[in-house]
């Protein structure tokens, strides 16, 4: 959950294959956190919204760059 408190600014400053490998992470991160959320109920449900949106920032940046170039 690292993308918690991404700002913009600091997205932009990842090259493309830490940003690419940034997002493969938080997406295991959110799968793992999903898995354990259907066995058993987590401490801050909440958190997998956070982790979703922060996948988010990261694919629209990623979105943006391609877009850019």
């Amino acid at each position: 959950m690292a993308a918690k408190n991404t700002k913009k600014t600091d997205l932009s400053s990842l090259d493309d294959a830490a940003l690419a490998s940034r997002i493969a992470a938080e997406k295991a991160d959110l799968q793992r956190s999903t898995f354990s959320h259907a066995i058993a109920a987590i401490e801050n449900p909440m958190s997998l919204r956070v982790q979703r949106r922060g996948i988010a920032q990261l694919l629209t940046e990623q979105t943006a760059r391609k877009n850019k170039a």
